[in-house]
């Protein structure tokens, strides 16, 4: 979704905010994420260039491409403001009906930024939260039905952790 105006951080963090306590008071365990094609953050924009094909629209910073390349139908689920950095889950389909998403986490700083490497179990069902050293995906698992998938990314690495937890 585009708008013809510009969200602060705040602004986009109290959307999430409020679409969280919707899915809340509605008792769904997995809330729908938001799908934001334009992020302004304190070190640059990041933003969905649109493509007259559906899934080649490339993600880029202050218009520029992010290396390595993101490419499909993309959207910007959730953004963190951390201490230093802000922090933005990408989801992206590449029109792969065996797998119809995945994700990357875009950490944008002073300096530049830094992609995660694609990760997720193929599902838009997720939960994501954030301290000052890790953010955090958990998805139903694809491999084992009933339980919930957990990816934890550290800045260095993604890392799925063992010991899947079951779905509250």
């Amino acid at each position: 979704m585009k708008f013809p105006f510009s969200l602060t951080c705040k602004a986009v963090l109290c959307l999430m905010l409020v679409a969280g306590q919707a899915g809340a008071a509605n008792q769904e365990p997995w809330p729908v994420a938001p799908k934001l094609t334009e992020l302004a953050t304190p070190y640059g924009t990041l933003a969905v260039s649109e493509s007259e094909y559906v899934y080649e629209s490339r993600l880029k910073v202050n218009g520029t491409a992010i290396d390595p390349p993101i490419t499909g139908l993309l959207s910007i689920s959730y953004a963190f403001q951390l201490p230093d950095r802000q922090a933005a889950l990408v989801a992206i389909n590449s029109g792969n009906d065996a797998c119809p998403v995945s994700y990357r986490w875009v950490v944008l700083k002073v300096d530049g930024y830094q992609v995660s490497p694609a990760f997720g179990s193929c599902s838009e069902h997720i939960q994501v939260s954030a301290d000052s050293r890790r953010l955090t995906l958990r998805t139903p698992s694809r491999e084992t039905p009933g339980e919930i998938d957990t990816y934890v990314f550290d800045g260095k690495e993604v890392r799925r952790v063992s010991g899947r937890t079951r779905k509250k």
